[in-house]
Formats: structure tokens, C-alpha cells, sequence
């Protein structure tokens, strides 16, 4: 990758009207607020992801679910720069792939394994969790079914207060999941179900799907190189519809997805809210032009939080284009993108250098 342009070019460029091309390129989403200060956390934070497939019950199950979770692992490694340690599996049969799968997915061990992360997350970092597998939920009580005693939803939100600051992704893929998002909602949560209630009992099919969206890249939307939470999310809604229609089967799951800390999973989130804004901005892949070397280096939270601010700050610029007169909209822009080539510069100089 070339080096970014040195100042006295970008100016030479910007007088030359080169700016407006800068800004069409640099523009971002209209929703700021929430999504620019999750923007700036994602950045300068790192990702741990515990993936959980229960018990399967059936051989069928056991293949699929091993199938899925090396998959979604592979991908947190390979594509999406997660530390091999901070990327754990825990299965109920741990011979299926023992390089890969950590541990068995009994109770004691999600707790235990969800500790560790406790106390080894800082107090920025990001929590992903995924569930796979089979759910049921009976008199007020949701559970996630693991080899031994099943996990509740009760159990799950005293595991997650362990995680006061951090950002907490809580994907609960299987039947009758829908509970869990009354149960685990907060202000730094973001949680998912693959059902609207525990009433939705019929095995799932949205684990395969959400999976994918970070496997494939059929769920990139806006084609930016990088899987939102919300674009995996929408992926794999309307491929569970997809896939019931060929069927010619009544849909018996209805995903939904709460960010806003209400308890109130809805199937249409969006960037503009009520649920939506958070999910979006929530990427697992590094920030768009640094390598996941760079982006876990300490010395580039704070240019990639100076970063965020600076696009925040050309977005909120572009708005007011219409307001200000034409002169001093192409001076600010011209400030901001000279100040942005700086932050990359100092970004890119980061490349290859040990922290």
C-alpha cells in the first residue's frame, strides 16, 4: 500500500478542487451521537470472542455446530486479527476439534472461561459472545442447553456484570433465546436473539446464516471492506426468511436485536434507532486502513480515537454545508483533511514497528 500524500501535496490537491472528491470519499453516516462515541471505542479497544456451542442432541446437530464454530473462529483469527488467546471455543465434544475447541461448554467452564476474560479485559475492550445450539424456556426461566446443568439467563446476567465498562456483544443464536434480551439488557450491551420469545421452540437455522455474514461477503452492504453487527445481523434476518420461503415452511423464528439498553428486541433495526446505531458501528475486523497489528499497538488508540474525531467532525461539517457560506465550508474542509493525512501518516508510520 502506497504511503498517504504528504501535506504539501494534499494542499496543492485541495486547491486544485481535489477537496470535493476528498469529501465524497470521506463522508460518512448522518446518525452521529451514540454511534460516533461507539466508533471511537471500537477503535481503540480490543476484541476477546467466546464462541459456545451446547449440546446438540443429535449427530446432525454435533456436525453442524462443529462445522459453524471452527468456521466463525477461523474467521476471528485469520480475517479479522484476533490474538489466538483471545479467541475461545468451547464445545460440547472437544475431541470434534482439538485445536481449535478450548474446553468443554459445561456451566463451570463458561464461568470460569468468562472470568478470565474479566480479568484480563481492559476497560474499554469488547466482549463478543456467541451461543450455538438448543434453548428452551419454562415458567419465567430461559435456558441455554450445555452438557450438565443448563445455563439460565439468570446465570448469564451475573456473569456479564463482570464487564461494567466494556462493550458486550451477547448473540444468543438458539430456540426460545428471545428472554434474553429483557434478562441481559444494559447500557454498554448489545444483545441479539434468533427468537422474539421463549415461546419460539422449533430448532433455528439463524446461527448458520449470522455466521456466514462473517465468513462470506454477501453481508459487507455498503461495501466499506467490514461486517457491521447490524449488517450481519440484517444478513442473516432476511436469509432465515429466504431460506423458510424455498422451503415452503412457516417461519418459526423472528431475530431480534436490542441496543439501546430497553430490553426491547426488535427485527428491523436501524442506523437511525431506536435499535440500531450501536450495532452498527460494532465491527470485529480492525479499523478500515489498519492492519490488526497496528490497531492492538497502544501507541495508536489515541490517533485512531484523533481519527474518529476528525471524521466525526467532517461529517457533522457536511451537514452544515447548506448553512455556512462557501468559503468557509472549503477552509474547514480543507483544515480537517489535512489533519486527518497527518493521523494516517503517523498510523501508517506505526506499519512493521514493535510496540
Amino acid at each position: 500500500m502506497a504511503p498517504p500524500p504528504g501535506v504539501g501535496v494534499i494542499r496543492r490537491r485541495l486547491a486544485a478542487g481535489w477537496w470535493c472528491r476528498v469529501a465524497l470519499s470521506l463522508a460518512l453516516p448522518a446518525v452521529v451521537g451514540p454511534e460516533a462515541l461507539a466508533q471511537t471505542a471500537n477503535a481503540a479497544s480490543r476484541p476477546w470472542m467466546l464462541i459456545v456451542s451446547g449440546a446438540s442432541g443429535e449427530a446432525r446437530f454435533a456436525a453442524e455446530f462443529t462445522a459453524l464454530g471452527s468456521a466463525f473462529r477461523d474467521a476471528a483469527v485469520q480475517r479479522f486479527g484476533i490474538p489466538d488467546s483471545m479467541a475461545i471455543w468451547l464445545a460440547e465434544d472437544p475431541t470434534r476439534d482439538p485445536t481449535r475447541i478450548r474446553g468443554r461448554s459445561t456451566r463451570a467452564t463458561i464461568d470460569t472461561t468468562l472470568g478470565r476474560i474479566a480479568i484480563a479485559a481492559g476497560p474499554t475492550d469488547r466482549i463478543f459472545i456467541l451461543l450455538m445450539g438448543h434453548g428452551s424456556s419454562q415458567a419465567g426461566i430461559s435456558r441455554f442447553n450445555v452438557p450438565g446443568p443448563d445455563v439460565t439467563d439468570a446465570d448469564f446476567r451475573s456473569y456479564l456484570e463482570r464487564f461494567p465498562t466494556q462493550t458486550v456483544v451477547f448473540v444468543n443464536a438458539t430456540s426460545a433465546s428471545g428472554e434474553f434480551v429483557k434478562s441481559l439488557r444494559g447500557r454498554n450491551r448489545i444483545v441479539l436473539a434468533a427468537t422474539k420469545s421463549g415461546a419460539e421452540g422449533n430448532e433455528t437455522v439463524f446461527a448458520r446464516h449470522f455466521v456466514r455474514a462473517y465468513t462470506s461477503d454477501g453481508a459487507d452492504v455498503d461495501k466499506d471492506g467490514r461486517v457491521s453487527l447490524l449488517e450481519a445481523f440484517s444478513y442473516a434476518h432476511r436469509e432465515v426468511q429466504r431460506e423458510y420461503e424455498q422451503a415452503n415452511k412457516l417461519l418459526t423464528e423472528h431475530a431480534v436485536l436490542d441496543d439501546d439498553g430497553d430490553g426491547v428486541g426488535r427485527g428491523d433495526p436501524g442506523p437511525n434507532g431506536p435499535d440500531g446505531p450501536r450495532a452498527r458501528a460494532f465491527f470485529l475486523a480492525p479499523p478500515s486502513g489498519v492492519s490488526a497489528a497496528v490497531a492492538s499497538d497502544p501507541r495508536a488508540a489515541a490517533l485512531l480515537e484523533k481519527r474518529e474525531r476528525i471524521e466525526a467532525s467532517i461529517d457533522s461539517l457536511r451537514l452544515r454545508k447548506a448553512s455556512i457560506p462557501e468559503s468557509t465550508y472549503q477552509q474547514s474542509l480543507e483544515d480537517l483533511v489535512v489533519k486527518l493525512a497527518e493521523v494516517n501518516r503517523a498510523l501508517k508510520a506505526l506499519e512493521g514497528k514493535k510496540p
